[in-house]
């Protein structure tokens, strides 16, 4: 998921006044992000959002002010939108925070730039590519001269629309997006160095759609091809030319026309980025079939036995088919109730495992009431998703409470058996050793901790003894074979295992402001 942080701390960089004489340009931020699955019954809601507009943008993350020169722009703040990934977004949510940003963004006409930061891969009831649409709208306000470079995820899709829309365009190169903050900084210094220099708009944009559609645990950087394709990116934008160049996996979980791999070149010289674009695309497509998970795999229960035998710890579990950081409804019951039904976990004496986790608003409540040291009954879980596990009466010591977490609300660990299940207001997805600490959990002292994930982020990734992912089922589910796609184009690998090799050579993306 795209991290607020990265393009809020960039506002306080560029929030001070140029005491320069000479012009500066003027550059708006504006963009909306999310993953929305539509194999998920959740819908995603304005309230889901974490919006900041205005002054609010300058105060929300504190940061130490790196090389970006902060008075090279006069930089204006309309609004930026981030959602933790989920269900489809309604069409009054998106028109209400699509509507909001474009009156901010007339504000303050005219702009020689305009930062558009997204994921890539949200989903809208009734609209196709909301980012080609979305972008559209900008257009009509800021008009056809204004460079707009826009900022994404690997994970999101990259239509024609937002191709021919967007002047300059990148995404991650790392998966997890370790480099998400650099992303975003080329983005800016892209933009910065196109107006200073007065070169403006590239004149090239090459765009070539590769008909690939894995997963992220599948195409993770941390291994092989993963690793040593995106190892390529870098190299081809060092020649004469070339700009920037990026390549997308595509987002598996929405079934939609864009979903698809995509390879993106922009530069000034025609035969190099054509080149580097072919290249690019050639080598995605050649190693299709070397993708393999990040990390071993196996049914749920293989998983829980391996990790009962394992003589190190913390064993962690991911619970992937429900993982809320990929789009999962995050409240699956599934996974849970396995867990809460093996005879080992009955006892309190138990190898210790966590789960994290479940939401649970009405047991919530019970507990607060309760207190902490007191027994707490209530249902969790299963009133988004249901399809595979009803609710769960759970029944258990409150262990600990915490308030205010910016996701989850209220959280509140409840011991069953040998079991610390974490409960939540609201679904919360679990990255840091500080999200257990904080509940007065040790994650490193536990023998098995389940947390709704994919491949595990860098902070579980480091404290992990040993690691398995569990195949489970849910809005994400990782076998994609199970997902009903009636949509997206085909033939699409590994779908169509079998396909012809597809046309791999450059389409060339008219520019903004031509009319094409």
């Amino acid at each position: 998921m795209k991290k607020l942080y990265l393009v809020f701390a960039l506002f306080l960089m560029f929030s001070c006044k140029n005491d320069n004489s000479q012009k500066i340009p003027k550059i708006a931020l504006i963009g909306l992000g999310i993953e929305s699955s539509t194999f998920s019954p959740a819908k995603t809601v304005e309230e889901d959002f974490i919006v900041k507009t205005g002054e609010d943008l300058f105060s929300w993350y504190e940061i130490s002010i790196d090389s970006i020169n902060r008075k090279r722009a006069d930089w204006i703040p309309t609004l930026v939108g981030y959602a933790l990934p989920g269900g489809i977004v309604t069409k009054e949510t998106y028109n209400s925070l699509v509507n909001k940003s474009l009156s901010l963004l007339k504000e303050n006409l005219p702009y020689d730039g305009i930062l558009f930061d997204i994921h890539g891969a949200m989903s809208v009831e009734g609209i196709d590519d909301p980012e080609g649409d979305y972008i559209e709208k900008v257009r009509e306000v800021v008009g056809k001269k204004t460079i707009i470079s826009t900022t994404m995820d690997l994970h999101g899709n990259v239509s024609w629309r937002l191709a021919k829309n967007s002047d300059l365009i990148t995404c991650y190169r790392m998966a997890p997006h370790e480099d998400a903050r650099e992303s975003d900084k080329r983005a800016i210094d892209n933009l910065l160095d196109r107006l200073e220099s007065g070169k403006g708009k590239p004149k090239y944009k090459a765009w070539i759609p590769v008909p690939i559609l894995l997963p992220g645990e599948k195409t993770s950087t941390r291994i092989e091809p993963g690793k040593s394709l995106y190892a390529k990116v870098n190299p081809v934008t060092m020649n004469e030319g070339v700009i920037d160049a990026a390549i997308w996996v595509g987002y598996p979980w929405a079934d939609e026309p864009r979903n698809h791999g995509v390879v993106m070149v922009t530069g000034d010289e025609k035969e190099a980025v054509k080149s580097a674009a072919e290249y690019l695309a050639k080598s995605f497509w050649d190693v299709r079939d070397q993708f393999v998970f990040v990390a071993p795999t196996a049914t749920l229960e293989k998983s829980l036995n391996l990790a009962l035998k394992s003589k190190v710890k913390p064993y962690i579990i991911s619970d992937m088919g429900d993982n809320p950081t990929a789009g999962g409804a995050g409240d699956v019951t599934w996974t849970l109730n396995k867990i809460l039904n093996r005879n080992e976990f009955k006892n309190i004496n138990g190898p210790s495992l966590i789960y994290a986790s479940i939401p649970g608003p009405k047991l919530i409540e019970k507990a607060i009431k309760v207190g902490v040291g007191s027994r707490v009954e209530g249902y969790v879980g299963a009133e988004v998703d249901s399809r595979y596990s009803p609710p769960i009466l759970l029944s258990g010591i409150v262990k600990s409470i915490k308030h205010g977490d910016i996701h989850a609300k209220t959280e509140v660990v409840v011991k069953v058996g040998s079991v610390n299940v974490i409960v939540t207001k609201k679904r919360k997805p679990y990255h840091y050793e500080k999200d257990f600490t904080d509940l007065k959990l040790e994650p490193r002292e536990s023998d098995i901790v389940v947390v709704k994930i994919g491949y595990l982020v860098p902070e579980l990734y480091n404290i992990r003894a040993d690691w398995i992912m569990a195949l489970t089922p849910g809005g994400v589910d990782q076998d994609l074979e199970r997902l009903d796609y009636k949509r997206i184009k085909r033939p699409m690998y590994p779908k169509d295992i079998d396909m012809e090799t597809p046309d791999l050579s450059v389409r060339f993306v008219p520019l903004s402001d031509s009319d094409d």
